[in-house]
Order: structure tokens, then sequence, then C-alpha cells
């Protein structure tokens, strides 16, 4: 049976977040895209926390539309109640809520090509709708932005400040999620300013890992998926362009740092700011760590996929670390191994037989950590 997750790296979570255990102890949770990447692992380690730690659970009430998911199989978790709910329309809610996990959006490139007015539409009047749902139930809100608001930052900018104003075309192919984003923040500090909304924004820097979809078309899963099918991988553009990569246990951290540690009306950026590296050298270091001849071609970008990408992405994380205490751990080639590791079992390619990875297979999936109650 496929599992989204390892069951370590769930463990490991937990383990770093054990300051903040109190703050979820019965609290009311509220997640939006709560089926997505995120949202997953979100449900997940609450559900860890009630099975594991708190002695008073917390409820988790999950809601999606399902656009690019599927319908969840909760019966194994602990307090988590799913709704199937577009949030662009109104979202009723009984009783308290105490927090509001607003990650609903359409984040995969291919997606968001496909379904413009749907990713315009949740990162502007669905935010909307979860700042309404915040301030009549006083709650604190996290809006999931994006590095993309940056658009594609001049040398000198790199790596980028929460501060730097961005650099994007409001015409260009990806315009309809960079700039719903840029609203969607925009609304958040309005919120904030005007009615004393405590919210704050996180711009994720392309977090990857277990659970990715096959199907996602972003580029982990999409070199993941080609290798497992022994075709060579594609190389959008030049190959030149950069990016760093956050594993998603660091990720959920920091996420959940910032929800509960955040200063109010403050943007933060989460990602790990090392190493930057092209997409070439990326391929190159999954053909080192897999020990296999990895096939590239250089390609030009397809139909169903945006150009205009930015060349350069790299955060500056000072503001987490000092604010926060937000510090990712985990590094490229680890993250990597448990990512590989993980696909291996779960994807669905044809022919595996060609997915000679020669990692310890006796080596577990993360690290064992034990957990003080």
């Amino acid at each position: 049976m496929k599992k989204f997750f390892i069951e370590t790296d769930i463990t490991e979570i937990g383990a770093n977040l054990k300051d903040l255990y109190q703050e979820f102890s019965g609290k009311r949770i509220l997640i939006t895209g709560g089926t997505g990447f995120l949202g997953r692992y979100f449900t997940q380690i609450f559900s860890f926390l009630n099975q594991n730690i708190l002695k008073q659970p917390c409820q988790v009430i999950s809601v999606d539309n399902l656009i690019t998911s599927i319908e969840p199989k909760y019966e194994e978790l602990s307090g988590i109640q799913f709704i199937q709910k577009d949030v662009t329309q109104s979202l009723q809610i009984e009783g308290k809520i105490d927090y509001i996990l607003h990650a609903a959006g359409i984040a995969s490139p291919y997606y968001y090509r496909k379904y413009p007015l749907q990713t315009l539409d949740v990162a502007i009047q669905g935010t909307r709708n979860m700042l309404d749902l915040a301030a009549q139930k006083m709650a604190k809100l996290l809006f999931f932005s994006s590095s993309e608001i940056y658009g594609d930052p001049d040398s000198k900018h790199v790596p980028t400040q929460e501060s730097y104003r961005g650099n994007i075309s409001c015409l260009g192919p990806r315009a309809c999620y960079d700039e719903s984003k840029r609203v969607g923040e925009t609304l958040c500090q309005v919120y904030h300013t005007q009615f004393g909304t405590k919210v704050n924004i996180v711009r994720p820097f392309n977090v990857y890992g277990p659970g990715m979809q096959e199907k996602d078309y972003r580029v982990l899963p999409n070199f993941a998926s080609r290798i497992l099918s022994g075709k060579p991988i594609q190389i959008y553009g030049t190959g030149g362009q950069t990016r760093t990569f956050c594993y998603i246990t660091d990720a959920i951290v920091g996420f959940l740092k910032i929800l509960v540690r955040g200063i109010p009306g403050e943007p933060y950026n989460i990602g790990n700011p090392e190493p930057e590296i092209d997409m070439i050298g990326l391929a190159q270091t999954i053909e080192k760590l897999l020990k296999q001849s990895v096939k590239m071609d250089i390609v030009e970008y397809p139909d169903s996929y945006p150009a205009d990408e930015p060349m350069r992405r790299c955060p500056d994380i000072t503001k987490a670390f000092l604010q926060v205490g937000y510090e990712p751990k985990i590094e490229l080639t680890e993250g990597l191994s448990r990512f590989f590791a993980w696909a291996r079992l779960n994807y669905t390619s044809e022919k595996r037989e060609h997915f000679q990875t020669r990692i310890d297979r006796n080596r577990p999936l993360g690290k064992e950590i034990h957990l003080d109650h």
C-alpha cells in the first residue's frame, strides 16, 4: 500500500516541535488545502501529536475541494475531520477556531497554467474568506504565499530578503500565480492593520519530499518519474536556472514555528539557503547519489509549462532564524536520498527495473528520534 510519508520523518518533525507542544494542546485548527502536499503533512503531524504527546488532544478540520488531489483516508488519524469545500465560497464553522493554516492553492506551474482563474480565485477570494473567518473567530492565520512573489530578482538581491519588492510581469505566463499571491499578502496586511487580525505570511522556497505526486510536474517528481521509467530527464530552458531545496521536515517545523511565534503582520522566508544549485548540477548530484548514469535532455519549455521562470531563487532566512529559531537541518543529499528511496516504492512508473539505485537499503529512511513526552 502506498504511503505519502516516511514514518521516521513524522517522528522527526514531532521531536523538533518539542518546545511548541503546549501551544497545540486543546486547540482547534483549520487547514485549507488539507489534502495537498503540505496539508497532508499537517494532518499527519497533528494526529501524531494527539496519539503520542498531547495530554489534551487538538482538533483539526481539513478542508479541500480536491481539484488537484484525491479524497483522504483519515480512518487511522486521531482528531481529524475532513470537509470537501471550495474555500472561494463561504465556509461556516461552528465553535471556536484557534489557528488557521491557509495552505489552499494551486502551486504546480503545470496546474496553474491549466487552472489560471481558479489559481487567482483561491489566493484572493479564498484568502479574504479565511481572513473574515479569522477575524470572526479571533484566530491566528498563517497565509502560505510563495517565493514566486519575488519574481526574477536582480543578483544583488540574492539571497533574497523579505524586504525585496520583487521583479514580476503582471502579464507573464506565471502572473496568475505570482500576482495572486502578492494580492493575498496585501489582503493579510490590510486585515492586520485595519482589524487587528493576527496573521503571518510564509514564503516557501522549493519544498520537496515524500508525498509529492508523480504527476505534480515540478522538477524533482519529474526527475524521479523519468528515472524510474528509464527515460532521459528533461531540463527546460538552458539548465542554468538555480534553486535551493528545502526538505519537508524542515519546512513543516518552520511553518509551525511561524504560526505560533511569528510576529503578527510579518512575512517570513522558509527554505534552505544552501546549496544554490542549477538544474544541470541537480541532475549530476542525483546521478552521483544513485550511482548510476542519468541521461539528460535540454529541451524547450512545453506549452503546458509556463516559461519566464526566475533564473535564481535563494532565500535569506536570517529573519526567521532570529525571530522564531528556524534553522533547517537536512542537507540536500540526505533529503534527496530519502525522497528517491520513497519514490522507488511509491511511484507507479513502468519499467521499475531501470531504477537500480545503490543507496544502502538497510539504512532507515530518516534518523531514529527519541521523544521526551
